[in-house]
């Protein structure tokens, strides 16, 4: 038979038709199972599926496995093995148990796999083919043509909105779980609103994953590969299984299902549509969506991408190197000639701690040193560059305005200074001390290192005599010292005299910071 079950130009659609003959599935010679009243469903773009009654199906299966998959016209597909003599089929048939209106005539029937040796004996019976047909309308034309100018993840799922609406499709909210690879932020949760056309963004820390509004949502069963879900909320005394679900409801909805959206490493992101429409959504509205998800999911991927290289690079170097390394400074010899001021914070009797306080509680310390150091560090302008052993490198750039970075170095490492003492009063205390060097001026801050491993740094004398400073001052007591060119900016400071440092050729002119304000 000639033709389109749908025609080329036709939205998706599904038709179920019973199949008048004596249908026989086989393998390999052996019948899985015969029936007078299977049935033939019929979608765009698939293969024509035949689905067999429960009771006619004659070799035993497995319990239902762990493996769903979902559909938002037929619902969640849940799997059997096909055990055979000596041999098991794994996830070689599945049925909807719970089917959509549109898919009801299948509810509880069986489709087998196309595995190798399975065939299916029609019995005379001509089935109708489907072609792949062409999706047109503005969201497709959107997506291929003009999508990817979209800048951010928030203008692209606004514009989505409104394509969906210019498509026909009855959307009344949006939202977009998209994980993210963060440090402290679990994922972005993008929500879309029809009446406002506007975007909220939440990010959720990785609280979200034990918080009981969570775990209770569509999201988590979604994320967690247990399948979509679909769910008319019109329905008279229905009990809903989520309680967005009676929220929504609430306000108006009628029609709601939440679907993954898979990126390319195997991440289930969740995409939840939500309508108002007395009928809610349409087989084609939603085999529109779910045909195009997968292109959808691609844009989310390639901005999560650009967003988890940002996130990572300013977790291991700082967001200034890391806008440099991401702005294409990434081969050896790229960089600047800047003038900095160079701090080198050092935790105090660290190796006695450890020893006395036993590695995980000195872990906790050490943490405890660097998030206090790169806290103040940040907050004064400057960007700490490596956490080095049990020390802190920062660097202070000198700003476009023409201030003196120095100046803002010496803030930054009084508030170190006077935050740890804070800590060591507290109940129980906190033992961190610390001695920190201060040098300025020109030095290259850019990359070094082999071909193949680089390391964003700066180089140059300020660096050396910097860290050169703070053993210095360890060895005569004083917990902040400074080279000539940081204490101008300070009034009263003790001098040092010329010092020899080890390592640096010439003496060090330095001189020694109270921690007073």
């Amino acid at each position: 038979m000639e033709g389109s079950r749908f025609g080329t130009n036709a939205g998706y659609g599904i038709e179920i038709k019973p199949i008048d003959t004596n249908i026989r599935i086989l393998r390999n010679g052996t019948v899985l199972a015969e029936s007078r009243s299977a049935k033939v469903m019929y979608e765009t773009r698939l293969t024509p599926q035949v689905y067999i009654p429960r009771d006619d199906i004659l070799v035993p299966l497995s319990p239902q496995n762990a493996l769903k998959t979902f559909c938002p016209f037929k619902g969640t597909a849940r799997y059997r093995d096909i055990l055979l003599d000596g041999h098991t089929i794994a996830n070689g048939v599945w049925s909807y148990d719970d089917a959509m209106p549109e898919s009801r005539a299948i509810n509880g029937h069986i489709g087998f796999m196309p595995e190798p040796g399975v065939e299916v004996d029609f019995g005379g019976a001509q089935l109708e083919p489907v072609t792949d047909g062409n999706i047109t309308g503005p969201l497709v034309d959107w997506l291929m043509r003009w999508a990817a100018f979209e800048k951010t993840p928030e203008d692209f799922m606004a514009a989505l909105g409104r394509k969906m609406q210019e498509s026909g499709i009855a959307i009344k909210r949006m939202a977009a779980m998209i994980w993210s690879l963060h440090p402290m932020i679990a994922g972005r949760h993008y929500i879309w609103t029809r009446d406002t056309d506007e975007i909220t963004t939440y990010t959720p820390s990785y609280d979200l994953h034990s918080h009981p509004s969570y775990l209770n949502s569509p999201l988590y069963h979604v994320s967690q590969g247990l399948g979509g879900v679909r769910q008319k909320l019109d329905v008279p005394g229905l009990d809903m299984k989520f309680p967005i679900m009676d929220e929504l409801r609430a306000e108006g909805a009628t029609d709601y299902v939440a679907m993954p959206l898979f990126f390319s490493n195997g991440q289930i992101n969740v995409l939840t549509l939500t309508s108002d429409h007395p009928k809610g959504f349409t087989t084609a509205n939603l085999g529109l969506i779910f045909e195009v998800s997968s292109v959808i999911s691609r844009f989310f991927e390639v901005f999560t991408q650009k967003e988890n290289a940002q996130s990572l690079l300013e977790t291991y170097v700082g967001p200034r190197t890391g806008a440099r390394v991401l702005g294409g400074e990434i081969r050896r010899g790229d960089g600047d000639d800047i003038d900095a001021a160079i701090m080198f914070c050092d935790l105090r009797d660290s190796t006695r701690m450890e020893e006395e306080l036993g590695r995980a509680a000195y872990i906790d310390l050490l943490n405890t040193f660097f998030e206090t150091a790169s806290t103040i560090i940040e907050n004064h302008g400057g960007e700490v560059l490596k956490f080095i052993g049990d020390a802190v490198l920062a660097v202070f750039p000198d700003t476009e305005d023409g201030t003196d970075a120095g100046a803002a170095a010496l803030h930054a490492a009084r508030e170190i200074v006077q935050q740890l003492e804070a800590l060591r009063d507290e109940d129980p205390p906190i033992r961190c001390d610390c001695s920190i060097g201060i040098s300025y001026g020109r030095v290259t801050y850019g990359n070094v290192g082999s071909r193949e491993r680089l390391d964003f740094t700066v180089i140059g004398r300020p660096a050396n005599v910097a860290a050169r400073l703070g053993d210095y001052g360890k060895k005569l007591g004083h917990r902040i010292v400074v080279s000539d060119e940081v204490a101008r900016h300070e009034v009263g400071c003790k001098s040092l005299g010329e010092v020899t440092l080890h390592n640096v050729k010439d003496p060090v002119t330095c001189f020694a910071i109270s921690a007073d304000t």
